[in-house]
C-alpha cells in the first residue's frame, strides 16, 4: 500500500506579504511571509499555495500552455483563488472593467491608470475564483488565500505601484497574452456528496472542497491528490495533521481515514 506523504513548505518573504499568517503557519518573529508553496513535481503538475497580504500585489498577466512552451517554459499557468480571510473591503482585481486596445493598456501600464482599468471585486472568506491563462489580474492587501495552479511561475508584470527595489516589468510579453476584457472568474460552488464540494475544474487540474466534522473516509485514490488542510487538527491516515498543511496521496493509496472535530481540506487533482 503507497503512503501517504506530508509534502516540505518553502516559505517566501514578500514585500507585500504579512505577519498575520495564523492558523496556517506560525509566525513568532512577525515575518512580512507572502507565499507558502507546496509541490509534488513527481507525482502531478499542480503547485499548491498559501498567500498572504498586507499589500497589493502587481499587476499581472499569465500565458497559456502554447505560448509559455514556444519560450521555453514547460507550460503555462492558469490558477484559482479560495479566500480563507478577508479584512473588511478587501478586494481582487480580475480582468479589466472595459474592452481596451493594446495601446490603452500599455499607455497605463507606464502611468499606473491600469489600477483604475481593473474590475476589482470585493471578496469575503469561502469566495472562490478560477483565473484561465490570459486572464489580467492583481490580488489586494488584507487577504489569506490558498491557490491552487499549473506547476509553474511564468509570470509577466504590466505595473508594480513603483516599488522599490523595482522589479522588471514585461509589456511586450503580457499584451501577447493578455486578453483585453473583462473577466467572469467567480465561481459557485458545486455539491458532491454531504460535506463534499467541487469549487474549479479544468483541463488542468480539479479542485474540490471538503469539510466535515468527526471521521471521514476517503476512497482508493486511483490518480494522485494533494490534500490541502485549510482548517482544523487531527489525523489523515493516522498521521498527526493541522491546518496550513498539504499532503500528498499517490495514485494506487487505499481508502483511508481523516479524523478531526472541526476540518476543512481543499483537494487538487491533476
Amino acid at each position: 500500500m503507497k503512503a501517504i506523504q506530508k509534502l516540505t513548505p518553502d516559505v517566501l518573504d514578500k514585500v507585500w506579504g504579512s505577519p498575520a499568517t495564523e492558523p496556517w503557519l506560525e509566525n513568532p518573529e512577525g515575518r512580512k511571509i507572502g507565499e507558502i508553496w507546496f509541490s509534488a513535481r513527481e507525482a502531478m503538475p499542480v503547485l499548491v499555495k498559501f498567500l498572504f497580504t498586507s499589500d497589493r500585489l502587481s499587476v499581472q498577466v499569465h500565458p497559456d500552455d502554447a505560448y509559455a512552451r514556444a519560450y521555453g517554459h514547460e507550460r503555462g499557468k492558469t490558477e484559482m483563488w479560495h479566500i480563507l480571510r478577508a479584512e473588511p473591503n478587501a478586494t481582487i482585481a480580475l480582468g479589466l472593467r472595459e474592452r481596451a486596445t493594446g495601446e490603452q493598456v500599455r499607455a497605463a501600464a507606464l502611468n499606473g491608470r491600469i489600477v483604475e482599468m481593473l474590475h476589482w471585486i470585493a471578496v469575503q472568506a469561502g469566495d472562490t475564483f478560477f483565473v484561465p491563462a490570459g486572464t489580467i489580474h492583481a490580488i489586494g492587501g488584507g487577504l489569506a488565500i490558498c491557490e491552487i495552479q499549473q506547476l509553474s511561475d511564468v509570470t509577466y508584470r504590466l505595473f508594480d505601484y513603483q516599488r522599490e527595489p523595482a522589479r522588471p516589468l514585461h509589456l511586450e510579453e503580457s499584451l501577447a497574452v493578455a486578453k483585453l476584457a473583462p473577466a467572469d472568474g467567480r465561481r459557485r460552488t458545486v455539491a458532491l456528496s454531504a460535506g463534499h464540494e467541487l469549487l474549479a475544474e479544468c483541463e488542468h487540474f480539479r479542485t474540490e472542497l471538503l469539510r466535515f466534522s468527526g471521521s471521514f473516509r476517503c476512497q482508493a485514490a486511483r490518480e494522485p491528490a494533494i490534500y490541502v488542510a485549510i482548517q482544523g487538527e487531527g489525523k489523515i491516515a493516522g498521521e498527526t495533521f493541522r491546518a496550513g498543511e498539504a499532503w500528498l496521496v499517490p495514485g494506487g493509496t487505499q481508502s483511508f481515514e481523516i479524523e478531526s472535530a472541526d476540518a476543512a481540506f481543499i483537494i487538487a487533482l491533476a
